[in-house]
């Protein structure tokens, strides 16, 4: 009895020497990589310190050793580990040798988040607003009447909902012009075009392109996926042309508009040609959809290693317990690399066929990234399909990928060497 009594003792010592809860992110541990992410955003909109541990065990987190944080781990179903400060400093050492790849990076403050999307919309319809309400990271909805009010002040972090900013209705005119949703979506654009004094959706969608530019140049960080990351570049280099259609906007287009399309208004993207025929489901030769023959069984990125010293932010954005990640498809899938400006990052590529499905640059004194896909748990989203259950995929190395982008605006930066 005294022996149980002393290891009962020791036991408890231990537990109460704990300074740290580590988040462990590898393969084999972590239980719910993706709730992992929102219990450390939790953390800091509490005000308690965290460090991202880049490169160690998949990109853990660690988080000071209090009660509430580990009983919202055990109620969220995520995996942790209690350290002493000799364990801590032990892994902090290990990790600032010079012959690790690895880094720590002081994680700030709660980022302030937006997503730009439609009114009406439900969190399925996007990955970011479906992995952010998994997650349990608090957002905001906003839209073009906010854009338009300079609101977008009011965030750190800024997510584009799969929108088109050409004005061309997502190009679905082929295969939907006759179906109701379409029709009905096209109406609403128009009438919100015209209660905020323009004449034509397109003109509207190129003036909220333009704030979204501002305030990413001004210090914000912005993260768009499939369409949203063509379509935006094609809006700003299309500024004061019109590159829609009569069935678009009641118009013809500007004669041989292709030959004054500007690429040096565009955040990625350089020397693309415009998708000139309404009934295609394409913006451009940017997207790889229709020009990629990988298939399905094939269809991986890899994700690029970049040094966690001196390449800091590519380095956290690529954070994973693999570096291997299945492809998932979208209006725009992927990015052909030929079209991709010099100064932007490939963070992650297939090697199939080297085209580009993860890129990032920064602009400005803000910071941007293009997520090509739809869903990275649904191979070939299509219009009215049930959506993904994230209960069945918290380990989803796809789903990851944008977490990094949510909690990048807390880290404290370094300054990248490359």
């Amino acid at each position: 009895m005294s022996r149980l009594i002393s290891i009962l003792a020791l036991l408890v010592t231990i537990t109460v020497k704990a300074n740290f809860i580590l988040l462990p992110m590898d393969e084999t541990t972590q239980k719910n990589h993706l709730k992992a992410y929102g219990i450390t955003y939790w953390a800091l909109d509490k005000q308690y310190k965290a460090s991202w541990l880049l490169n160690y065990r998949g990109g853990s987190f660690l988080l000071p050793d209090v009660a509430e944080i580990r009983k919202e781990c055990q109620i969220r179903g995520v995996s942790f580990e209690l350290l002493s400060d000799a364990d801590a400093n032990s892994i902090l050492e290990d990790i600032s040798s010079p012959s690790q790849n690895m880094e720590t990076v002081v994680l700030e403050k709660a980022p302030k988040i937006a997503v730009y999307t439609p009114p009406g919309k439900q969190p399925w319809d996007d990955a970011v607003t479906m992995v952010l309400k998994y997650a349990e990271i608090p957002y905001k909805e906003i839209y073009d009447k906010e854009v338009l009010a300079d609101q977008l002040i009011l965030y750190d972090w800024l997510h584009l909902h799969h929108e088109d900013f050409t004005g061309q209705y997502g190009k679905f005119y082929g295969a939907y012009r006759n179906a109701p949703w379409y029709i009905e979506e096209k109406k609403e654009a128009e009438d919100l075009a015209k209660s905020l004094g323009y004449s034509k959706v397109s003109v509207e969608k190129l003036d909220v392109a333009k704030k979204i530019r501002d305030f990413v140049i001004g210090g914000g960080f912005m993260f768009a996926m499939c369409s949203a990351t063509d379509s935006f570049d094609i809006a700003l280099s299309a500024e004061g042309v019109d590159i829609c259609e009569a069935m678009f906007d009641g118009d013809e287009s500007s004669p041989n508009y292709q030959s004054q399309i500007d690429y040096i208004k565009t955040f990625a993207f350089k020397d693309f040609t415009l998708e000139r025929r309404p009934e295609r489901y394409e913006f451009s030769d940017i997207d790889m959809t229709e020009k990629r023959r990988i298939p399905f069984e094939k269809d991986y990125f890899t994700l690029m290693e970049y040094s966690a010293k001196w390449d800091v932010i590519p380095t956290m954005l690529c954070q994973n317990h693999t570096q291997l990640v299945k492809g998932f498809m979208g209006q725009t899938t992927s990015f052909d690399s030929n079209l991709i400006k010099s100064n932007v990052l490939v963070l992650g590529k297939c090697e199939l066929n080297d085209e580009a499905k993860y890129i990032h640059a920064q602009k400005g004194k803000g910071f941007f990234t293009f997520y090509g896909g739809h869903d990275p748990e649904d191979y070939q989203h299509k219009v009215g399909d049930e959506p993904t259950v994230l209960d069945l995929h918290p380990n989803s190395p796809g789903y990851r990928l944008i977490l990094n982008n949510i909690l990048f605006p807390a880290a404290k930066k370094k300054k990248q060497k490359t």
